[in-house]
């Protein structure tokens, strides 16, 4: 009997371990690397090694790959960092067809990787169409999910057509009648209409020129159909499947600590990112100086800074 008691007493911190153990995340490193998952193979790579909660990284675009979030590898001191390129673009399958270009692939893909890499706990990053993406892995999976960081929110087609006409209209007169030219026409290629465009983009996606070479090979190795099919020919021609999007309703849903970021001249305008903060509970809102909508790349100094703010206030961080 005593020796019974004495087995019991070594077994039990043996069995407690192997339970704490299955809870957490397996040991996560840096690496580069391949993962199947349905309709091809996504690229993907850690950076940093830390043992605090790693951040699944996902790219807008759709299609845009995750290029030009590259400055997100400051965050890397502290804990892993995971980005991947969505399939259609980059690193990844680009063959797809259109049945695959919706809401619920893109779902089922991000929850595929998550699996791949073992992934217990971790916070959940996405920029642009990577917020649609971010909110809606949550509502399906939001098992694991400690925190979610909302970056430059694409979260209502409706608003977002909204913003990109008040900021079209804000364009001196002679950009805007080439821009409605071509539109009418269908005519996206036009170089007038390409250099009317990049004013625009000058403006709001990233104002800090030259544009670095991380933005020069996210648009280098965009994921045209899917871009255009979901999203639309242009950043401010939203006539793709997502113009009907809209999480407004379901925001309040969201029960994790909540980081909605924007730049300062973003197209997903602060006035608008608040409106969403305000529909989640307790979230918190910040706007990055001197900012469009690559926040990290015009100022990657307050974007990192912001979101190390953020992290650090969260327990068991």
């Amino acid at each position: 009997m005593k020796n019974s008691k004495i087995l019991k007493l070594l077994v039990l911190p043996v069995i407690l371990l192997m339970l704490i153990s299955c809870k957490s995340n397996r040991k996560i490193e840096p690496v580069e690397g391949y993962i199947n998952v349905t309709g091809g193979r996504v690229w993907y790579k850690i950076v940093g090694e830390g043992d605090k909660t790693p951040i699944l990284i996902l790219h807008g675009g759709p299609g845009a790959t995750s290029y030009y979030l590259r400055p997100l590898e400051a965050l890397s001191k502290d804990r892993p960092v995971i980005f991947f390129d969505q399939i259609g673009c980059g690193r990844s399958t680009l063959k797809m067809d259109t049945s695959q270009m919706n809401i619920k692939f893109y779902v089922d893909e991000v929850y595929q990787v998550k699996k791949a890499l073992g992934l217990k706990d971790f916070y959940l990053y996405g920029q642009s169409w990577g917020t649609i993406l971010a909110a809606e892995y949550y509502f399906a999976h939001p098992e694991g999910i400690k925190a979610i960081i909302f970056a430059s929110p694409a979260l209502s087609g409706k608003l977002w057509i909204r913003d990109s006409q008040l900021l079209l209209s804000r364009l001196p007169d002679n950009l805007q009648k080439i821009i409605r030219k071509y539109e009418k026409l269908k005519d996206f290629k036009a170089p007038e209409y390409q250099k009317a465009m990049m004013v625009y983009y000058k403006q709001h996606i990233a104002r800090k020129l030259p544009w670095s070479e991380d933005i020069k090979k996210t648009f280098a190795h965009l994921g045209e159909r899917v871009y255009t099919h979901m999203n639309g020919p242009s950043e401010f021609t939203f006539t793709g499947t997502l113009q009907y999007y809209d999480a407004t309703k379901k925001l309040p849903n969201i029960k994790v600590p909540t980081l909605f970021i924007c730049g300062e001249y973003d197209e997903a305008r602060p006035e608008t990112t608040e409106y969403y903060a305000s529909l989640v509970p307790g979230s918190k809102f910040v706007v990055i100086k001197n900012a469009a909508h690559m926040t990290m790349q015009d100022n990657p100094e307050q974007d990192i800074k912001e979101i190390r703010a953020f992290l650090s206030e969260i327990k068991n961080r």
